[in-house]
């Protein structure tokens, strides 16, 4: 075939092939392509050998994209190494934890990318070359695992992560993993909120107290008295308490060990204490005190294990909770209902719905999607059982005399009472219901925006008999509210006869009281409009006050499609009964 310097390395092979001829790391390498040993082919193929030859010396060459049906393509190593699965997992962690360092991924996120990745799709994945994957061999791995909708929803979206990144050097060839699609979660597929009632809380935190001791019981008695995050308690030192004013800062967060400056949210907040949560800080703090006096304690966090180091993460006390919760005869939660449960039982008491979504940095939807619809059915044994727990004593309302009614029938508004400074939060007038919730807002709009009768007539001066008393400035009505009493005027009264309800002048008759007898109307012109603004009117424009001219002030505006001699056409111009005159 010639030597190799007088062929450029590039050879014709057999079947319509031509071969190429370089070296990797002192290795010599001579695939094929299948194209025709073309005299133009072989030009075309010394071009790109000498392009290879560069890539290969500055390390950016790749066999396995150049070369993809290379028969040795897996003993390849060194700079010709090919890109398996394997190697993008590692790459995109490796990126994650970049992201991490620089604060723009939490370290919880991280560690739930790894444990995907390792436990889920390298097994089986991970020996593969990557551009060889097919979206049949991922959707084949997928249903292979028996994971409920949440957990196969998760572990598509880490491969779907972890392919973008390795596609993104190749932009134009196919991703298998962009056409992975994820279960439908209904609503009934969402975790129920199932709170504890107080006694079986009662009972739960008794049974902590004795198997485990005062820590312990302390940590999950306050979580259900202050609804705090877990990751939220664990995270609270000595600086965030107030004792004085009873309130706690949460401001931080501690996630799979790693402290975080801000919360699950992103917002700050103060949470006011009840004083059974007052009463079990101040016995966490007394046992801090004498782990101090041990030697025992060497850092400002609150909760603590009984040998005085700080809880670390969640699955010491997890794994605790589950031991006492299955030897009792109370069905099993998980933690987090503990939150759940002090959400509940502030909105059975009737708290602000804001009030509660605030101290537990809930968002308003959430609280009523969530968890006021599960208030409806409280009854009153439960609330007052509820109130014993927290300590909550309340005075009845002081016996004040009712204000009278002011004109037009409204009623001054009275609160009752609070006592305490946790019943401040306490509103009356806020219902347990979300249908009743709405109907109070309602309500408030109305007795808002509600007119006195006084002021309906001032306005519509059909009770005055000056006329020019009543030109004074028209009262605003509400939304849709129109004078029930509004007074029909005799077409005869007028000289110009029944005006027009849209037309431009409105004439109604004017009488000199010193020469007696009527004389003609002075026609004043309102402000025109154009067709199109008198053809598309606002619907609810009619139902406010009508601008009338200062001189024909005191009596309403006809309505209807009554024409007078001095009305105009839809047009504009003047109707035959006008021009006639």
């Amino acid at each position: 075939m010639g030597s190799k310097w007088f062929t450029g390395g590039v050879v014709a092979a057999s079947r319509g092939r031509i071969q190429f001829d370089f070296r990797i790391d002192g290795v010599r390498y001579r695939p094929t392509i299948k194209r025709p040993p073309s005299e133009a082919n072989l030009r075309r193929a010394r071009e790109r050998l000498e392009v290879i030859k560069r890539q290969i010396e500055d390390g950016t060459f790749s066999f396995a994209d150049e070369f993809p049906d290379y028969r040795f393509l897996c003993r390849l190593g060194g700079a010709g190494k090919v890109r398996l699965c394997n190697d993008v997992f590692d790459e995109y962690l490796a990126h994650c934890e970049a992201r991490m360092r620089r604060d723009d991924l939490a370290a919880a996120t991280l560690h739930g990318y790894r444990k995907v990745l390792d436990g889920g799709w390298r097994p089986a994945l991970g020996q593969l070359l990557f551009y060889d994957v097919s979206y049949s061999q991922l959707v084949a791995i997928a249903d292979r695992h028996e994971w409920s909708k949440k957990t196969y929803n998760n572990a598509l979206s880490v491969l779907r992560r972890a392919f973008d990144f390795g596609y993104r050097d190749h932009p134009l060839e196919a991703n298998p993993a962009r056409s992975l699609r994820g279960a439908r979660l209904r609503k009934a597929d969402r975790p129920r909120v199932d709170p504890f009632s107080m006694h079986d809380a009662e009972t739960l935190i008794a049974a902590i107290h004795r198997d485990w001791g005062e820590a312990q019981g302390n940590y999950d008695e306050f979580r259900f008295f202050t609804g705090l995050r877990p990751s939220e308690q664990i995270a609270l030192v000595l600086t965030d308490i107030d004792l004085e004013n009873g309130v706690i800062s949460v401001s931080k967060a501690r996630v799979s060990g790693v402290d975080r400056c801000k919360t699950k949210t992103g917002e700050d907040r103060r949470v006011q204490l009840c004083p059974r949560a007052l009463m079990v800080l101040k016995r966490q703090l007394a046992l801090r005190e004498r782990l101090i006096a041990a030697g025992l304690i060497q850092h400002d966090h609150v909760f603590v294990y009984a040998t005085g180091e700080p809880i670390q993460d969640l699955q010491v006390v997890t794994i605790r909770w589950r031991k006492t919760l299955l030897s009792q005869e109370v069905r099993y939660r998980r933690p987090y209902t503990a939150r759940h449960s002090s959400v509940s039982w502030n909105l059975m008491l009737g708290k602000n719905v804001l009030w509660v979504a605030k101290q537990h940095g809930h968002s308003i939807i959430t609280m009523l999607r969530i968890y006021a619809a599960w208030t409806e059915g409280a009854v009153e044994a439960d609330v007052a059982a509820i109130e014993r727990a927290m300590m909550l004593t309340r005075t009845p309302p002081r016996n004040r005399p009712r204000k009278p009614p002011r004109s037009g029938g409204r009623f001054a508004f009275q609160e009752k009472a609070a006592s305490t400074v946790d019943d401040l939060a306490v509103v009356q007038s806020v219902p347990k219901t979300i249908s009743e919730f709405f109907a109070a807002c309602d309500a408030r709009i109305r007795r808002l925006t509600a007119c006195t009768a006084k002021e309906k007539r001032s306005w519509l001066g059909w009770q005055d008999s000056n006329l020019r008393m009543a030109g004074s400035k028209p009262a605003a009505l509400p939304l849709g509210d129109t004078p029930a009493h509004q007074p029909k005027i005799n077409p005869s009264d007028s000289a110009c006869g029944a005006t027009r309800a849209r037309g431009r002048y409105s004439a109604p008759a004017q009488r000199n009281s010193s020469t007696g007898p009527a004389r003609a109307p002075r026609c004043v012109p309102r402000r025109s409009r154009s067709r199109t603004a008198r053809r598309y009117r606002n619907p609810f424009q009619s139902a406010g006050p009508v601008r009338i001219a200062p001189a024909n002030r005191g009596l309403p505006r006809p309505r209807g499609n009554a024409r007078g001699p001095l009305a105009r056409n839809r047009s504009g111009r003047p109707t035959p009964e006008r021009r006639a005159l």
